[in-house]
């Protein structure tokens, strides 16, 4: 069996600090609806990145260095896969037309709901990998070709119309309310992307502590994130393609995990080294020609 630095008493201390978090920003700092402007976006991005590095430290500290990097790679390859998914959350708001000040409540929830999610396909995930060996390579297969996949996707702006999900529940309940049905969209595309991010995470980490810890922080900081970036998706333009090349890397070294050691210091400088070079591209190859913003 995988060990791991999850006692029972880790988690149930871990649980308690998460509810504290979740309750302090919706009763506490957030507690009345309005829209989040850039400057608030940015101060609460800083603040749960701070969290999650703190948390990274305490794990050096108690634990040693190969569990904290381990930590810190599975929450770096959750941070920057989500930036992707912020995308879709963008083009599901303006297309229900839900209104700036209702977002955060709609993303709060849609977090709450990611975590109970999360819990499960992890707990799934490390079953597989303790049971069952082989469940790595089928792993390292499907994020390579899910990253090959990614690469060929058209850039067309995706249609919350022509889901599966929102047709079935148009079906079955036509008269929820807007908010209630953009909910259900936000946590069926964090279903999706669950199923991307969390066996990439497995590639770095077999720990389930250190998987779910790594995920619920980088998910947690993900509606603030959104708010800071919703104006500049655009200029992200190769994030797709560092995505991809990050998704290729992780099953590739899956692929191989039982032929060649990939140490965890070299991952996450490669892992930050594509995603850092897709945003400076971006940044510095504007699309289609447009000049660059001095």
């Amino acid at each position: 069996m995988t060990h791991s630095i999850g006692t029972p008493l880790g988690w149930a201390a871990f649980s308690i600090i998460v509810l504290v978090l979740l309750a302090l920003d919706l009763f506490v700092f957030h507690r009345k609806s309005h829209e989040v402007k850039i400057k608030e976006a940015l101060i609460w991005t800083a603040v749960w990145i701070s969290l999650a590095l703190g948390f990274a430290g305490f794990v050096w500290f108690r634990f040693g260095s190969q569990p904290a990097l381990e930590y810190l790679t599975g929450y770096v390859i959750e941070k920057a896969l989500s930036i992707d998914n912020l995308f879709v959350f963008m083009v599901v708001f303006a297309h229900f037309g839900v209104a700036k000040k209702d977002q955060h409540h709609v993303l709060f929830w849609g977090v709450l709901g990611a975590l109970v999610m999360r819990a499960i396909f992890i707990g799934l995930g490390a079953a597989l990998l303790t049971r069952f060996h082989w469940v790595a390579y089928v792993f390292g297969a499907f994020l390579v070709i899910t990253g090959v996949k990614l690469i060929w996707q058209r850039e067309d702006e995706p249609d919350p119309e022509k889901g599966l999900v929102l047709r079935a529940v148009r079906k079955v309940a036509p008269n929820l309310p807007k908010l209630a049905l953009v909910l259900i969209v936000v946590e069926a595309t964090d279903l999706v992307f669950a199923v991307d991010s969390i066996p990439a995470i497995f590639a770095v980490t077999k720990d389930p502590f250190i998987v779910y810890t790594s995920n619920i922080f980088a998910i947690m900081g993900l509606r603030s994130l959104y708010f800071a970036l919703a104006g500049m998706m655009g200029k992200f333009h190769y994030i797709k393609l560092g995505l991809a090349l990050v998704l290729g890397f992780v099953g590739v070294k899956m692929l191989i995990s039982g032929v060649v050691h990939v140490p965890v210091a070299v991952s996450l400088g490669v892992i930050v080294l594509l995603i850092g070079g897709s945003i400076a591209a971006s940044l510095a190859f504007p699309p289609h020609g447009k000049p660059r913003t001095q």
